[in-house]
């Protein structure tokens, strides 16, 4: 009879807590309307991690170093490989990471607003064109009506 409360209690309890976990509903994406009044060309860094080079490369390093001697020696090396492939596996990132073509998107809303958007380089768009603005800060788009 205990065992089977216990039993029960821990499985609300999870349930409890799973719930407590879960995201809230994503509220659906704004969209707002509007007329663009200036399109300037801009570059846009890239969002690629430089880190991940540099860890790669750093990994390459003490594998590579730990198939050198044995012992303290060994270890010297897997330290070198480490370092050495650090600092090569960042240069090489760097040398990859390179700036996209986009656009600065000044939008005049219908409440008189003026929104500024900066996306990737979209075909089409033209100053005096109605559009929408889909979305949000970070993850807002202009695309054509």
């Amino acid at each position: 009879m205990t065992a089977r409360l216990l039993t029960r209690l821990a499985t609300i309890f999870m349930a409890l807590v799973l719930a407590a976990c879960a995201a809230p509903p994503a509220a659906p994406p704004e969209i707002r309307m509007g007329k663009i009044e200036q399109i300037l060309p801009t570059s846009i860094e890239s969002d690629s991690h430089a880190g991940v080079g540099a860890v790669l490369g750093g990994l390459a390093g003490v594998g590579i170093g730990s198939l050198i001697g044995g012992g303290t020696g060994r270890d010297v090396a897997m330290v070198v490989g480490a370092i050495g492939g650090t600092v090569a596996g960042s240069q090489v990132a760097k040398r990859y990471d390179r700036p996209i073509q986009g656009q600065q998107i000044f939008v005049r809303t219908q409440s008189g607003v003026l929104v500024e958007v900066t996306q990737p380089v979209t075909p089409g768009l033209q100053v005096g064109q109605r559009v929408f603005i889909q979305g949000n800060g970070e993850g807002a788009r202009v695309v054509p009506q």
